[in-house]
């Protein structure tokens, strides 16, 4: 996995009734882009270290825009 400051990360929930969280990367402290990440969250503003296992995926600003746009 891959991102850069400013990317989006999308979590899915791994349960029916959990619901999706939604991040803008504010620093990647990984390699080449790797994480761990600090991400700050939409729905609440907190910004926490995130090292992403499966159901998350990496967005651009765009990717997310046109995610929302369908």
């Amino acid at each position: 996995m891959k991102a850069a400051p400013g990317d989006w990360l999308m979590i899915e929930g791994t349960h029916l009734s959990d619901h999706k969280r939604l991040g803008q990367i504010v620093e990647v402290h990984g390699p080449d882009g790797s994480p761990p990440y600090l991400v700050r969250w939409d729905e609440s503003e907190t910004e926490t270290l995130v090292s992403p296992t499966a159901g998350a995926h990496i967005l651009t600003a765009d990717q997310l825009k046109q995610a929302h746009n369908h």
